[in-house]
């Protein structure tokens, strides 16, 4: 997933050589600071009904790695329910080798694949099962003088760089370009370790991912939902940043936030990609919610109001669902970490939600998200093959 870039955001993102991703990060974290009260926090209250184990609030920076930053977070809860004690992964040592593949993929499609910082949840296992994985405290990514991830400088050397080999100068492409591509993510991120040391014990990635953390791959499926597919069945998510062309299964929007219920319920934690940039959607006061009402059509009291408590919501329909993503209106903007359930002093459920943006908001770096707001603005969720509910898995013959 990667952040909902404007037009001219993206204009003078490209114009100036800067990674079009960071820029909108930097610049749609701004943005969401605008959607915000003053008084927010005063007027909900939240109650615990499922809180599941998780580790703490990590901040992405300027970087559009929160597809990484998320999933990393979804596995070390698995850790956790797993009975083991949880590592904390490196994000970057998924997104380096991740963007390793993503090149490769885009000079084999002759650049007719989206560049950038972006990815899914499915290249966090797809490298996992390829390269393995190493503690955050191995491979920081930190390797250019600055405490937090800044990408751009980065990223415009890297697109520059493909831009030149598609170009194809010499007639015939050689094989040392993927060798300087992978040296410049060196310069920058750091070689990747072969051998280091964990606990007293010497690991290579491989082999801490099969001993330490201990997850199979292979029990991890996405789940979307849209009218245009058969229900039940697998098909290509269309959005830039599925560069790998994976698949997700397909069931009914109800059936979306009826899977994410059983799982939380059953001590399984579960990573969600959508839209962040409604105006219903808070990051400093920690809420997101469907309004009843186009923002457009409020009054000055009632878009002033917008997080001063719990509002009444919008039923999502499938066809509301499927409407915003044909219209743009819902894009893959950000992935985050659903990891409870809370309600407000209505009653109303909300999903406890982990961010990757730091703890700058009200609720130091979580949030609250109706089921509404994920049934209608969800790109796809990603979770264990057996926290998915037995009447749908037969469905989708898991």
């Amino acid at each position: 997933m990667n952040l909902n870039i404007k037009p001219l955001f993206l204009a003078s993102a490209l114009f100036f050589g800067v990674s079009a991703t960071t820029f909108a990060q930097d610049n749609l974290v701004n943005s969401l600071k605008l959607n915000a009260s003053e008084k927010s926090k005063e007027a909900f209250t939240f109650t615990d009904v499922i809180n599941l184990e998780n580790t703490s609030i990590k901040n992405q920076g300027s970087s559009g790695t929160c597809w990484s930053y998320s999933a990393n977070s979804f596995l070390e809860s698995e850790m956790i329910r797993m009975g083991k004690k949880p590592v904390e992964l490196s994000q970057i040592f998924s997104a380096r080798n991740a963007y390793l593949e993503k090149a490769r993929m885009y000079v084999r499609m002759h650049g007719a694949v989206a560049l950038g910082e972006g990815g899914q949840f499915h290249d966090v296992i797809n490298m996992y099962r390829k390269y393995g994985a190493v503690p955050q405290s191995v491979y920081t990514g930190l390797n250019y003088g600055t405490d937090k991830n800044k990408f751009s400088e980065m990223s415009a050397i890297l697109d520059g760089m493909l831009a030149a080999i598609i170009k194809n100068p010499n007639g015939k492409l050689t094989p040392n370009w993927d060798k300087a591509y992978a040296a410049v993510l060196d310069s920058y991120l750091g070689e990747v370790p072969k051998k280091f040391k964990h606990n007293g014990k010497e690991y290579t990635p491989e082999t801490f991912a099969k001993e330490v953390v201990g997850i199979n791959p292979d029990d991890y499926i996405e789940i979307s939902s849209f009218m245009e597919y058969p229900y039940y069945s697998k098909f290509t998510l269309l959005v830039p940043d599925n560069w790998a062309f994976d698949q997700v299964y397909n069931v009914k929007v109800n059936e979306l936030t009826e899977t994410v219920d059983h799982a939380l319920k059953n001590g399984y934690t579960v990573a969600w990609a959508g839209d962040v940039s409604e105006k219903t959607f808070s990051w400093k006061n920690g809420v997101a919610f469907v309004a009843e009402k186009e923002f457009d059509a409020m009054n000055a009291d009632e878009k002033k109001e917008l997080f001063n408590g719990p509002k009444k919501e919008a039923e999502v329909t499938e066809e509301m669902r499927q409407q915003a993503f044909d219209n743009y209106t819902t894009q893959d903007d950000h992935g985050m970490h659903i990891v409870g359930v809370a309600k407000d002093q209505g009653g109303k459920e909300y999903y406890i939600i982990k961010n990757s943006w730091g703890a700058t908001n009200d609720y130091k770096g979580y949030m609250y998200m109706t089921k509404e707001y994920v049934k209608y603005k969800t790109t796809a969720i990603m979770l264990h093959k057996k926290a998915v509910p037995n009447a749908i898995s037969k469905k989708l013959k898991l």
